[in-house]
């Protein structure tokens, strides 16, 4: 699993190695796996032009020990010191002593636009508020280069704890990040401007519970619902969708296409669009009776394409199952009717479904989204997955907030998250806790997705249909044996 700490804790776990270090070791890790992430970019060391962006903390004397460990094998290294009285006076011998070269800020433009790459050691982690008018000149020449950008720790701009971006920002080909990765690593706006990462190992010792945790193919692989040899449909979980109006019946079918993939033995669906469900998926246990009469059910999926239907929301909200709100649910739902509930409630908006429950505007969720998957946990009292270019899953007892990392532009389609729902209610059914089921739900579908489009648009039953090839791509089927 990837984790991701905050600034706080990381400067602890810092002071605490830095404590039985000699002087200056820790810095000499960090510059020493700089140098080499520069040099496997550089391919060819010798000759090369390297320009170093140097800000007065440590990210600044990072750079400058690098860009000496560089110039030591034949390139040739200028710094642009951004603060010369306040400059890593360490940093700055030493590459002076390997043959570096120092320019003032007023002559970067000209040294930029020569460089093969550039290393921002501008703003370190603790840095905020977005970047001075000097770093903002800097960003911008080094954006109107051709040079290959690395940046040190995390890209000058943006905020190490929340992901934000104020103004202006270093965007960078490359982030090469220190003991751990950093949440504005892994959460946009921010993330779009690291580019690749690369997790150097210093050495730190970091507490169990991290700020920020990505699931990988083995977290997943532990958490999918596996049928024992015993098992019967009901065993499995029953799954129930209410879901669909005369208006938009497709959603229904969606929302079902989505929970017949998702581990559990059956679907039962209710709503206005049965005949259409029942059509495509024989399978589905339809029923007209609605929700409290229509059988047994393990979890419920409510919302999606469910118009103006608040009685069948506030229907499933009063039975004690897991329930999973999503669309028009999450509108139609009374706020103290989900905080009073004792099961568990699963959330699952869009930015702009999350700022009209937040009463703010979308783009400050967008702008914000681990402040706001986090603000609206805690105000209903339930588990919520926050859509979006990074899938955030949070719940209100507080703990690692989930980020998905499999997530694709092309799943921003109609339909996308209806699937999405059946899934996660399907793996809820299935016995998973609200959290690991958003956030396993949330990295099947994200690969159902990049294995539907391959780089080309499609659909949201596209997307279903490629459910099964992402859970054998997590779960290999074990191999016969001789």
């Amino acid at each position: 699993m990837r984790t991701a700490y905050s600034v706080e804790t990381v400067r602890a776990a810092e002071r605490e190695l830095m404590a039985r270090l000699p002087d200056g070791a820790l810095m000499q890790r960090a510059a020493a796996g700089l140098a080499a992430a520069c040099a496997d970019l550089l391919g060819r060391v010798y000759g090369s032009r390297v320009v170093l962006l140097v800000g007065s903390g440590d990210n600044g004397g990072d750079a400058l020990y690098a860009g000496a460990r560089l110039a030591r094998r034949g390139a040739g290294v200028t710094a642009v010191l951004l603060s010369p009285g306040r400059t890593h006076s360490g940093g700055l011998a030493a590459l002076r002593r390997a043959g570096g070269a120092v320019v003032a800020p007023g002559s970067a433009e000209d040294v930029i636009g020569r460089a093969d790459l550039v290393v921002d050691g501008i703003v370190g982690i603790g840095g905020k508020g977005g970047l001075r008018p000097d770093a903002q000149a800097l960003a911008g020449a080094v954006d109107r280069s051709r040079a290959v950008v690395v940046a040190v720790d995390l890209p000058s701009g943006v905020e190490a704890d929340t992901g934000e971006v104020r103004g202006t920002a270093v965007r960078a080909d490359l982030t090469v990040t220190f003991g751990t990765h950093k949440p504005g690593l892994l959460i946009d706006p921010a993330r779009e401007y690291a580019g690749s990462v690369r997790l150097v190992d210093i050495g730190l010792a970091l507490p169990p519970e991290a700020e920020l945790e990505a699931l990988q193919h083995a977290d997943v692989a532990r958490l999918l619902p596996v049928p024992a040899s015993e098992s019967d449909k009901y065993r499995r979980g029953v799954v129930g969708i209410a879901a669909g109006s005369s208006r938009y019946p497709g959603a229904a079918v969606l929302a079902v296409s989505g929970a017949l993939r998702g581990g559990a033995g059956a679907v039962r669906y209710v709503g206005p669009a049965g005949g259409a469900v029942i059509g495509r998926f024989p399978e589905t246990l339809v029923s007209d009776e609605g929700p409290a009469k229509a059988g047994r059910v393990q979890a419920w999926v409510v919302g999606p394409g469910a118009g103006d239907d608040a009685a069948t929301v506030a229907e499933v909200l009063g039975i004690d199952v897991p329930v999973l709100l999503d669309a028009d649910g999450l509108r139609l739902a009374p706020r103290d009717a989900v905080r009073g509930r004792t099961a568990p409630t699963l959330m699952t908006p869009h930015a702009g479904e999350a700022a009209a429950l937040l009463g703010v505007r979308r783009e400050e969720v967008e702008g914000a989204r681990l402040a706001a998957v986090r603000e609206l946990a805690a105000v209903y009292r339930a588990t919520v997955l926050l859509k979006g270019s990074t899938t955030l899953v949070a719940d209100f007892a507080g703990g690692a907030v989930r980020v998905n990392p499999t997530g694709t532009g092309w799943l921003a389609t109609a339909g996308s998250g209806d699937v999405l729902s059946g899934l996660a209610g399907s793996l809820l059914a299935a016995g998973l806790s609200a959290v690991d089921a958003g956030s396993v739900a949330a990295y099947l579908h994200g690969l159902a997705g990049r294995f539907a489009a391959q780089g080309a648009p499609a659909g949201a039953h596209d997307v279903a249909a490629r459910i099964p090839e992402a859970w054998r791509d997590v779960y290999p089927p074990a191999r016969p044996t001789r």
